[in-house]
């Protein structure tokens, strides 16, 4: 055993990830998962397909307003993260920078947990979003079906409600819309 600190992972680690693997950096370790399985993915784009009124530019039909974007790679306080969906208020990203990375934390993440991540996405990775101040975060696991939807509230995570299989949802911050939940398992 040596006294030595660990080294910290860098971003020469995670451009060394193979490209059929996700990489990020979360509180200076470097993880390694594969790539989503083909059900992850479709849930990832029906959900990506039912918030996307929100992505209507400035002047746009309504509701508008956000910027969303598929699996930025975030970089944030020395960690790289990679959610599956993020969103930012326009008025906060009037535009997005020509960058692979972004550096302005999101106001919104969505983590589609797979059994290879999900002690990272709910341990680690919601520890870093609560710290960089993303102020909503939801959870979809597409084996039991449930959407999980938290708000940060004094620097901690309040589980505001979960949903399950066929259910109607306003979600915050899209409450505007009504969520089919019953899409999102479809394949």
């Amino acid at each position: 055993m040596s006294d030595r600190p660990a080294r910290r992972a860098s971003y020469e680690d995670l451009e060394s990830v193979p490209p059929h693997q996700v990489g990020e950096i979360v509180g200076g370790e470097l993880y390694v998962s594969p790539r989503p399985a083909l059900p992850h993915a479709r849930v990832t784009a029906r959900l990506l397909q039912d918030v996307g009124p929100f992505d209507d530019a400035p002047g746009g039909e309504k509701p508008g307003g956000w910027v969303l974007l598929i699996e930025p790679e975030l970089h944030l306080s020395g960690d790289a993260l990679v959610p599956d969906l993020a969103g930012w208020r326009r008025e906060r990203l009037p535009e997005i920078p020509d960058t692979a990375a972004m550096e302005l934390a999101p106001d919104w993440v969505c983590e589609v947990i797979s059994p290879s991540t999900e002690a990272l996405d709910r341990a680690r990775k919601m520890g870093a979003y609560a710290r960089e101040g993303v102020k909503h975060l939801w959870f979809v696991d597409p084996r039991p079906r449930l959407l999980e939807i938290y708000r940060l509230e004094q620097g901690r995570w309040l589980r505001l409600s979960a949903h399950e299989g066929d259910a109607r949802v306003r979600a915050e911050p899209f409450e505007a819309l009504e969520l089919k939940l019953s899409r999102l398992w479809e394949r």
